[in-house]
């Protein structure tokens, strides 16, 4: 049930304590965040991927700088590659948008994806869902960038930005299956550098050549339960622009932030409800895993699984063996039959 406890107007030293609360799984930090939930779902959230060097922060940056002449409040998170010694955040993005930080309408935060795969941490549902909250207009998701891999901020973004740039490879780069099909804006971003009409051309004939199939929306193999409507199945009144931009000059900017804009619009016709189904559904799904996974654990006890893993090793188990032990162990502790 959700509470009527409304959020109240946090500093930004505040909300930087709860998101730090809800990265570390605080109890008081997630029953805040619990009693928040009911009154997100005003800001608009806004997926940025593409490979490294593409330019996602600086374009961000430049993004916001116009919102912020808007009118609109923008929240940001960047999701860092954990530091191999630490565990925590490299801050890159923090560091290049350092001109921002003195804003009282932007709030800038840099996490550390932790091991998770797909360009974003496992937390970054919960912060979005916080700043949106606290009453953000415009949320921005800038994921690790690691390519063509990173498709899982389809599952919490509304709108999709992948970010390409000439000369950072072949052109083939720009049509890997995966990246493009979660893409409802594509920019080339550093369009004074060569190459940058070739990658438009590549581009273009790539969304040319996406045929809807009703398995073109399936990705990380989850299957039926973790869809996301792929662009290339969208109905034909959303055309996903190519827009070029120079985001170090602002040249290019007012397109994309007005292309949001208009992509927001089509989403509150109809298609919005859909995405925000599918995207909970996917939510609950992963939450569920987890906390069958944990409950597993706590039921079989750290030394049998370890004996379950050193049969693995030996090849004794298989590791389907291995993972229907953890459930059997869930099983019996509800009283039922285990699963064959």
């Amino acid at each position: 049930m959700t509470s009527d406890t409304r959020p109240p107007r946090l500093t930004k030293r505040d909300l930087a304590r709860l998101i730090t609360g809800i990265e570390n799984g605080d109890l008081n930090a997630l029953r805040t965040l619990h009693e928040w939930y009911g009154h997100a779902g005003g800001a608009h959230i806004i997926g940025v991927t593409g490979a490294p060097g593409s330019g996602k922060s600086t374009l961000i940056a430049a993004l916001t700088r116009l919102a912020r002449s808007r009118g609109q409040t923008v929240a940001i998170v960047s999701v860092d590659p954990s530091s191999p010694f630490t565990g925590g955040a490299i801050l890159g993005d923090r560091i290049r948008m350092r001109e921002l930080f003195e804003d009282d309408g932007v709030f800038i935060r840099s996490m550390a994806n932790r091991g998770a795969l797909g360009g974003i941490a496992r937390s970054t549902a919960d912060i979005v869902t916080a700043l949106d909250a606290a009453g953000y207009d415009l949320v921005f998701i800038e994921t690790v960038g690691a390519g063509q891999a990173e498709v899982e901020v389809a599952h919490v973004a509304e709108t999709v930005i992948v970010v390409e740039a000439p000369g950072l490879g072949d052109d083939v780069q720009a049509i890997k299956a995966g990246i493009l099909e979660i893409a409802d804006i594509l920019v080339v971003n550093k369009a004074d550098r060569e190459g940058a009409e070739r990658a438009v051309s590549t581009l273009q004939a790539a969304l040319e050549l996406a045929v809807p199939s009703a398995g073109a929306a399936g990705h990380h193999g989850y299957g039926a339960l973790h869809r996301v409507e792929s662009p290339a199945m969208a109905p034909p009144d959303w055309r996903i622009p190519i827009l070029k931009t120079i985001a170090t000059e602002g040249d290019g900017v007012a397109a994309v932030l007005d292309a949001i804009a208009r992509h927001r619009q089509y989403l509150e016709q109809g298609a919005g409800a859909r995405r925000r189904a599918q995207r909970l559904e996917h939510e609950v799904t992963l939450r569920l895993r987890d906390l069958l996974l944990k409950r597993a654990m706590q039921q079989i006890g750290p030394t049998r699984y370890h004996t379950l893993i050193e049969a693995c090793v030996a090849r004794k188990l298989h590791p389907q063996e291995a993972a229907q032990e953890l459930l059997n162990a869930l099983v019996r502790d509800d009283g039922h039959a285990p699963a064959e």
